[in-house]
């Protein structure tokens, strides 16, 4: 993208839109542009926000400008595509659409909705680079989200995206989850252990995979899964479904797919600076004329990456991810979680919110409320954020070290706690 300004005044007085990590400003004398700023909240399982990270928005900004600059960058795709021969990604592309793609990012770099980080006293964009003191104001390119219709017949209702055929520069609505491996808390896992022995031949089929699931494993070259976007609930769909839903057509649909696998490349590169390891993420796409553009997040909200340690024989797996604060909630507060998922279940079956059944069993007593997080845990995740503005900062600089440090400070929280069994069903082989 081209055409942006240098400089914006910046006012964050009423914010267009609110989400659980982050809230969009109009600026003005740019109708077609947004104002991002990243707030320190936290949300897991939907829940909303329910907690905070010091230093978080800050650090999830920095890292969300360093990745759409790598992705903008034509020299970074050059670098990218002589590594990517033993990714068996290339074995596959008995169409050239992967080498066709590549090949215009190595030219014109990927196109982003992302202008720049903006300095927050002089409203300077910096579409390279980072202003003297990091931000958490970013300068995007606005995109129209649409969300589909609900409709109900005999007590039956689903979900009607026909405006999307007959519209441009609107937000894809679907998630592209682009799969590296597997981890314990993967959904396909999930879905995978409650089928059959038939059908999960059949889902793995599905899947492009001839051998069975199991966590904490790589696979011989990505997969993409494909969820809706904005339904109440994200629905896992067959890629068939997905190319109806998404409005596009099959070449671009495949473009899109391609996008996303290729970005999960770029991203894993950057996270091996830190000697970290990227499991799966996820990718939003926009909808512009005949482009496509990586628009939304990318930052500790969207992926799974571990630091992964070896102690006594086993493998231990830390998160540097919004998983982290999953798992903290699944070992330490299991029964605000079983809660959780039966508003889900209960909001399954009516087309209602399940944070509005949630909220309403707690107000009753029949939910237990929301936990506060144990401040010890807390500073392991700020020092993770520290850790990660300090590689954006110091790229020149191995921050492995500092990785593992924390990662073991974690370990020993929970194994002092006495949870080292359940830390060790989640996350070790």
């Amino acid at each position: 993208m081209s055409g942006f300004p240098d400089k914006i005044s910046i006012k964050l007085d009423s914010p267009c839109y609110t989400g659980s990590v982050q809230k969009l400003y109009d600026v003005s004398g740019h109708p077609d542009l947004m104002i991002s700023e990243t707030t320190a909240g936290g949300s897991v399982f939907d829940v909303g926000t329910i907690f905070n990270i010091e230093g978080s928005d800050v650090g999830r900004a920095s890292f969300r400008h360093l990745v759409f600059q790598e992705l903008q960058n034509p020299e970074s795709w050059e670098k990218l595509s002589n590594e990517l021969s033993d990714s068996g990604l290339m074995e596959k592309d008995d169409s050239g659409i992967i080498q066709k793609t590549l090949s215009t990012f190595k030219q014109h770099g990927a196109l982003t909705h992302h202008a720049g980080m903006l300095d927050r006293s002089t409203g300077e964009v910096f579409a390279k680079g980072f202003p003297p003191e990091l931000s958490n104001l970013t300068l995007i390119k606005k995109y129209t989200v649409q969300k589909p219709e609900l409709k109900k017949v005999l007590g039956w209702h689903f979900y009607d995206y026909k405006t999307y055929h007959a519209e441009d520069g609107f937000v894809i609505p679907l998630e592209y989850i682009v799969r590296l491996g597997i981890t314990s808390g993967s959904s396909i896992l999930r879905k995978y252990n409650a089928l059959s022995d038939t059908n999960k031949k059949t889902y793995l089929s599905e899947l492009g995979l001839n051998r069975s699931l199991s966590p904490w494993t790589r696979f011989d070259s990505p997969l993409v899964d494909l969820t809706t976007k904005y339904e109440p609930e994200d629905r896992n769909i067959s890629r068939q479904e997905a190319a109806l839903i998404s409005s596009l057509n099959g070449d671009a649909f495949s473009r899109s797919m391609v996008m996303a696998i290729l970005g999960a490349f770029m991203l894993q590169k950057i996270f091996s600076g830190m000697g970290l390891y990227l499991w799966d993420l996820k990718w939003e796409i926009a909808k512009d004329g005949d482009d496509l553009v990586f628009v939304d997040t990318i930052d500790t909200d969207s992926v799974r990456v571990t630091m992964n340690i070896k102690d006594n024989d086993k493998s231990y797996f830390v998160h540097f991810n919004k998983q982290v604060m999953r798992d903290y909630y699944k070992i330490m507060h299991p029964e605000w979680l079983n809660a959780v998922n039966e508003a889900k279940k209960a909001a399954s079956q009516s087309a209602r919110p399940f944070t509005e059944i949630l909220s309403e069993g707690q107000g009753k007593g029949d939910y237990p409320n929301n936990p506060d997080i144990d401040k010890t845990f807390l500073d392991l995740q700020k020092d993770k954020f520290k850790m990660i503005q300090h590689f954006i900062q110091h790229q020149d600089q191995d921050m492995s070290k500092e990785a593992e440090k924390i990662a073991r400070a974690e370990l020993d929280y929970y194994f002092s706690s006495g949870n080292r069994e359940k830390y060790e069903a989640l996350n070790a082989v």
